[in-house]
């Protein structure tokens, strides 16, 4: 069978213990012939980039690109329980899907914090795959294990499936070529099982990472190396190129989306990381920290993630304080870059209650000096 994503952390990442051994997907001889910048992220050798990240961006944008995604880590989860055990154990509410949806949502770990955020998707009632980051993945599995009481039949197939993620624009268009199951019309978050460049049973998915539309394509390894030419062949009229984890980081920034162990991890609230639409408190939906995340919506949080663009040359980064015109500290930067789109700067922050409004002046702290910025919310481009 398939399986399926959302991303996390950034490519700068933590170094491999001396008894690791790097991982590599399926193409990854492919990516050093295309000439890919290759680093390590989350235990595999992966492409960061390949002509550049600005121009990798930029072709999502307008045109299309693809992304070899084959570290995110995909679990089954099944059985007349299967239902049960993933409303336990995810703040949205999964009784809202339908065969065929998908669902954005996070583990709550317990202790207010959150495990990974991922994505579910319905098969039927009694089956669902939840996808989940890469560098998460062993945590992750444990997590579930951990809370399965109702005996759901869990299986982890992450070293099993390859997947790519071909988005922008024209993404759809390119892949109709494909396929004969009509996928131009698919509604935002739902997917399909198709015959996919001649491979039958190939999980086709409208979902993404970039805010710019596409689709998501999980196929068993041994045919990665196929649909992966295929892809590139039948976007090429329109443009298409490789794209790397580089890009991936500024395209979803970009739309302001999280990405875990920067804007969410073990100690943040989804509240308070403006992800209380994915945390609901329904009838029957009585997830892990339900009573702590209600009590935050109601009574609020100290601090909320919000969006920022410079007001001057300088570009914000990960861990940099932000303060008040004084100087006083008022949050701190969870991510941050130049915008390769609208060549500004622009991050994210977690930011005091004064300074949530929309239009509030704030101060980037780099090297010692006080750059100006205005609180925005994302997108910061044109959608």
């Amino acid at each position: 069978m398939l399986v399926l994503k959302l991303e996390r952390n950034s490519y700068f990442c933590t170094p491999l213990n001396e008894n690791q051994k790097m991982k590599k997907t399926a193409l990854n001889e492919i990516h050093r012939q295309m000439g890919g910048k290759m680093v390590e992220f989350a235990g595999y050798d992966m492409p960061v980039q390949f002509e550049g990240i600005a121009i990798e961006h930029e072709t999502v944008r307008h045109k299309l690109g693809v992304f070899d995604v084959s570290h995110m880590g995909e679990f089954w989860v099944e059985g007349p329980k299967a239902f049960d055990l993933v409303q336990k154990i995810t703040t949205n509410d999964v009784a809202a899907l339908f065969d065929g949806k998908v669902q954005y949502s996070c583990f709550p770990n317990g202790k207010g914090g959150i495990v990974d955020d991922l994505l579910v998707y319905r098969f039927n009632a009694d089956k669902y795959l939840l996808v989940v980051n890469a560098a998460n993945i062993e945590k992750d599995w444990n997590h579930v294990v951990s809370q399965n009481s109702v005996n759901a039949k869990l299986t982890n197939a992450s070293e099993d499936i390859s997947q790519l993620a071909v988005q922008g624009p024209l993404a759809l268009k390119a892949m109709q070529k494909l396929t004969s199951t009509t996928v131009t019309d698919m509604e935002y978050y739902t997917f399909k099982v198709v015959e996919f460049a001649g491979v039958p049973d190939v999980l086709f998915s409208t979902t993404g990472y970039t805010g710019s539309g596409g689709c998501e394509i999980y196929m068993p390894n041994q045919y990665a190396e196929k649909i992966y030419a295929a892809v590139l062949e039948a976007g090429k009229e329109f443009g298409i190129k490789p794209i790397g984890l580089g890009a991936r980081d500024t395209l979803r920034l970009e739309a302001g989306f999280c990405l875990y162990g920067n804007e969410i991890d073990d100690t943040t609230s989804p509240i308070a990381a403006g992800l209380g639409w994915i945390t609901k408190f329904t009838d029957g939906n009585d997830f892990i920290d339900r009573v702590l995340f209600e009590n935050h919506k109601k009574n609020g949080v100290s601090q909320r993630l919000k969006g920022f663009v410079m007001q001057e040359r300088a570009i914000p980064r990960h861990g940099y304080e932000v303060a008040d015109a004084d100087g006083n500290v008022i949050g701190h930067v969870t991510s941050g870059t130049n915008s390769p789109l609208t060549h500004e700067g622009i991050g994210l922050a977690y930011l005091d209650k004064p300074y949530w409004k929309e239009g509030s002046e704030i101060y980037i702290k780099i090297r010692n000096k006080l750059a100006k910025a205005v609180v925005t919310p994302p997108p910061f481009f044109e959608m």
